[in-house]
């Protein structure tokens, strides 16, 4: 079978010049390079040096990853490693993550890959899922997908036209970043998710603690009662491997003292 040829370096250096919206002129300044040498360089007239190739894709902040497949299209070896989150060789990445979420509780937490789809969650996660279609909790369990379909968390995110949309910019953002052709994907399908039928366009949430106005809560009604978080999105600075670059670790703050007591309590009947 043949193997598909990668596309020319041109070609992909063209496609994250028009991704991040730079002109020739723009790059060329940015890079510190001749607009004659980069059109040479998109054309295919000249050839990059590989270390070109890595300080162009760090002009356009090229995500790790699609770094990797700008060296191959360049014609050298790819240089950031890439190890699958359950391997052997990520043991280090996931002690450091699971050391993280532990040491949020008795708050929620969990770390989730590009594509939205969770790898690790600490105990309190699963209290929250009461009432889930046992169909969304099987393995990869997506984090959208969890949050916003109908047989979800949905119908208990009692500001969900607010979160919805709230997830759906965050997406949307990511894709701009990324230019994640599953992304896209995901970002389709859940703009077609139907809103739980006591849901109205105006469902707002009525306060986020000390923190209304400034930032979207999550309220979310658990079989414990009425809870509202403040979510943060932690990311590992300066990482040099793929799988790290790409792991986001998702944290619930209670927004109010009623959510910390109950959480609390939850935490509290944990073996």
């Amino acid at each position: 079978m043949n193997e598909l040829k990668p596309d020319p370096f041109g070609t992909v250096l063209k496609v994250w010049r028009k991704q991040r919206r730079m002109s020739q002129l723009d790059l060329a300044s940015e890079a510190e390079i001749s607009t004659r040498h980069l059109s040479f360089l998109e054309t295919g007239r000249a050839r990059p040096s590989r270390d070109m190739v890595l300080h162009l894709s760090e002009c356009l902040d090229v995500p790790l990853r699609e770094r990797n497949t700008m060296l191959i299209s360049g014609g050298f070896a790819p240089i950031y490693a890439e190890h699958d989150f359950g391997t052997d060789q990520s043991a280090a990445i996931r002690m450091a993550v699971e050391r993280i979420l532990t040491a949020h509780e008795p708050y929620p937490a969990l770390a989730m890959d590009r594509h939205w789809n969770m790898v690790a969650a600490n105990r309190i996660v699963p209290l929250l899922l009461g009432g889930v279609d046992p169909e969304f909790l099987k393995p990869p369990v997506n984090i959208l997908r969890l949050s916003l379909h109908p047989n979800g968390l949905a119908p208990r995110v009692v500001n969900y036209i607010e979160w919805r949309d709230h997830l759906l910019d965050r997406l949307r953002r990511q894709i701009a970043v990324t230019a994640d052709a599953k992304l896209r994907g995901l970002y389709d399908e859940g703009s077609r998710y139907r809103a739980p039928e006591r849901v109205t366009e105006t469902d707002m949430a009525d306060g986020a603690g000390e923190l209304t106005g400034l930032v979207v809560p999550l309220v979310l009604q658990s079989d414990a009662g009425e809870l509202r978080f403040v979510s943060t999105t932690t990311v590992f600075g300066t990482p040099v491997e793929v799988t790290l670059s790409e792991l986001a670790i998702e944290t619930l703050l209670p927004a109010d003292a009623q959510t910390a007591a109950i959480l609390g309590e939850l935490a509290a009947g944990l073996p």
